[in-house]
């Protein structure tokens, strides 16, 4: 049962003339009958009786009708649905993202998307960039919002904000009243890290500026999650680490933040997709992100 039968024998019911059926559907009249003909002869009963005066439904026509045209209807649908996906006005967009992300740049960007392609939907997941990346290469994130450029060629990205990052002690700290401190003093200081794979970045910034600094970072555990350093660093005197996005609720944690500097590490946040892969969907994202932006870290 082909669609343009479908198409043909409802312009018959609707206008009860071959003639002006025909023309509707800028057919000729021969072709028209054949393509009931053929209608009739999938279904296998007559859908159409047609006598000298007059042309009319047969009850089997007469319920096909309402049939044919839902099916028609949700045909329409199918295409509409499949040219919207096409051209990114809907859709559903699988996004990987960061602290600082999901408190500074997506709750905006979010809104100029909606605003603009009302029908894409979005399913979001909070990650450390290593596991973006990951989900990224293996096709399980559309978009990640992670932590430095990143250097496989299958991906592309763009630079959206820099984030410093701070050291998180417990408010019974010796430096829980400080608003800064060097990082030199970070020398023979336990401190909790995390693997270099879960935040590459992030590690880097704090390493390099420890090296630069001239001192070694005394590592007792290696935590990977954020809220697991929290604990640690809430129980015991030690150091943790965290941007400066997430650290910006420190205090309502039991927590207290401080910055450190000569010199300050510093984190840039990246949107990030696959380049092979930029689908009308990703370049409605990236453009609410241009519209949203630009995007700076909270301070609060």
């Amino acid at each position: 049962m082909e669609l343009r039968h479908l198409r043909a024998f409802l312009a018959i019911a609707d206008e009860l003339h071959f003639g002006r059926a025909a023309r509707r559907l800028h057919l000729a009249q021969p072709s028209l009958s054949q393509q009931l003909q053929r209608l009739e002869r999938d279904v296998g009963v007559e859908l159409v009786r047609r006598s000298s005066h007059e042309v009319r439904l047969t009850p089997a026509g007469e319920v096909f009708r309402g049939e044919a045209r839902r099916l028609l209807d949700q045909a329409d649908r199918a295409v509409a649905a499949a040219h919207a996906v096409a051209s990114g006005r809907a859709g559903t967009l699988t996004i990987g993202f960061n602290f600082p992300a999901g408190q500074d740049v997506l709750p905006a960007a979010l809104a100029a998307l909606n605003a603009e392609h009302p029908h894409v939907q979005t399913q979001l997941w909070e990650r450390r960039t290593g596991p973006q990346v990951e989900g990224l290469l293996a096709g399980e994130l559309d978009v990640g919002f992670v932590y430095g450029r990143p250097t496989s060629p299958q991906l592309s990205s763009t630079e959206l904000m820099t984030v410093p990052v701070v050291a998180v002690v417990g408010e019974r700290h010796p430096w829980a009243g400080r608003e800064s401190v060097p990082i030199r003093m970070l020398d023979r200081q336990p401190c909790l890290l995390f693997r270099r794979e879960q935040s590459p970045a992030m590690y880097d910034a704090i390493m390099g500026a420890v090296d630069r600094a001239g001192i070694k970072l005394t590592v007792t555990a290696e935590v990977d999650d954020p809220v697991a350093t929290s604990v640690f660093v809430t129980a015991r005197q030690v150091i943790g680490f965290a941007s400066a996005s997430r650290a910006a609720r420190a205090r309502s944690q039991g927590l207290a933040a401080v910055l450190l500097t000569d010199p300050s590490p510093t984190l840039t946040l990246h949107v990030v997709w696959r380049t092979e892969d930029r689908t009308p969907l990703v370049d409605a994202l990236l453009g609410a992100l241009g519209a949203a932006g630009p995007y700076t870290f909270a301070r609060t």
